[in-house]
């Protein structure tokens, strides 16, 4: 055997040795590392590296690791054309397809983000209007208790929570109310989460989620079986609000209360549906949350009537957005350089996206978490432009009392 050739058959076999060892070694890391992500009500994500590493990879998941690329084809393939062509999903086509595949289209997209979510939001998957010198979550949980005491909800009522999420303003309202408050999604991973976070909260009593589709609520609860509702920037996935509306009606009272904040389009502050950056804008917000269309303030309420409802009360609670008095609901999307807000900020964004491609590549995430993630970060973009514009709310304050 020739020197050369021994050299190069050692270099081979120490390659070999290295690419077994990886095979090895990585997998048992990332067991490793996620084995430290104990999913806590307290705690959850509060650890940068331990939370990240858990996004879409924890025992409780309900996707198999290959499942999330497929999954976010899938989703992304009901949104074809966004983002590249102006106007492209906003085709009565485009939105059929949406209305029609509604549940596979929301129930793919909280498999996808209810981590990124939770890790980037907290668990309650929602904006807030928030005054100078008031911390977002101090400005989240007073836009939840603002729902609760405009509804009137007190010890031992009856509450549903349409589109709940993991739960976290139905633990909160819980906690403020002592009401007994029963939430709904469509996502089973969701239900998963929360009823855990319920119990770990001491809430199993009078906390708890369901799984069951807030378009067909008539199948799933019995008449009159709640004295309020509210739904919490939830409804805007509904394909049809008139059937999601009505069955709210079905399970309140007779002058049950129902409040909610809605996403919406603001043609009366300047959204203009033939201005090509406001649909830009308005696609990329559909497509980045999962929903068929928005929605304006007279849809809402017109959908509201028609099912059965008497509005007494309706407004946009952003609209002192732009006061000196307010900080912009935005602008935690926007970040700002402090061990708090860093993680939100462009940049941050950036190194979180770098973190993910790194732990896909290490296979420690799934194949596909890349693509959640850049999802994510061009939506946060509109929903900053669409509220730096005020043609886009997510905050549309409706109170309605059951005829």
């Amino acid at each position: 055997m020739s020197l050369t050739s021994f050299s190069l058959k050692k270099d081979v076999d120490i390659r070999i040795i290295y690419t077994a060892g990886a095979a090895v070694v990585i997998p048992l890391s990332a067991k490793l590392i996620r084995s430290f992500f104990k999913r806590n009500v307290h705690t959850s994500y509060q650890n940068a590296l331990t939370g990240s590493v858990s996004i879409l990879n924890n025992q409780d998941s309900v996707l198999q690791r290959d499942g999330v690329n497929a999954s976010i084809d899938g989703y992304e393939k009901l949104f074809d054309g966004a983002r590249k062509e102006g106007g492209a999903i906003t085709t009565n086509e485009s939105i059929k397809t949406r209305e029609k595949e509604y549940k596979t289209m929301v129930d793919s997209f909280y498999n996808l983000v209810t981590d990124f979510y939770e890790w980037g939001w907290g668990q309650s998957f929602h904006f807030a209007p928030r005054y100078v010198g008031e911390t977002f979550f101090e400005s989240i949980k007073r836009a939840e208790y603002f729902l609760a005491a405009s509804a009137g909800f007190g010890k031992g009522d009856k509450v549903l929570d349409v589109g709940c999420g993991v739960g976290g303003p139905l633990r909160n309202i819980a906690q403020f109310t002592y009401a007994s408050i029963t939430g709904i999604t469509i996502n089973e991973y969701q239900v998963k989460v929360g009823n855990k976070y319920c119990e770990q909260k001491g809430l199993s009593d009078t906390c708890q989620l369901v799984q069951g589709d807030f378009q067909k609520l008539k199948e799933k609860f019995e008449p009159e079986s709640f004295d309020y509702a509210y739904a919490i920037e939830a409804t805007c996935h509904s394909p049809n609000r008139v059937d999601c509306f009505s069955g709210v009606a079905h399970c309140l009272k007779k002058g049950g209360v129902f409040v909610g904040y809605e996403w919406i389009v603001l043609p009366e502050r300047g959204y203009d549906k033939d201005n090509d950056d406001h649909v830009r804008v308005k696609e990329g917000i559909e497509v980045g949350n999962g929903l068929p269309t928005l929605a304006t303030a007279a849809d809402v309420i017109k959908a509201l009537e028609d099912s059965g409802f008497e509005v007494v009360e309706s407004y946009d609670a952003n609209r002192n957005v732009h006061s000196e008095f307010e900080i912009p609901w935005y602008q935690t999307l926007k970040g700002t350089y402090d061990m708090n807000g860093f993680r939100m900020t462009r940049l941050g964004r950036i190194c979180t996206h770098i973190m993910v491609t790194t732990l896909e590549f290490l296979r420690i995430a799934p194949k596909g978490t890349v693509k959640v993630s850049a999802l994510l970060n061009a939506t946060a973009l509109d929903l900053v432009e669409g509220g730096e514009n005020e043609i886009f709310t997510p905050s549309f304050y409706f109170k309605a009392i059951k005829k």
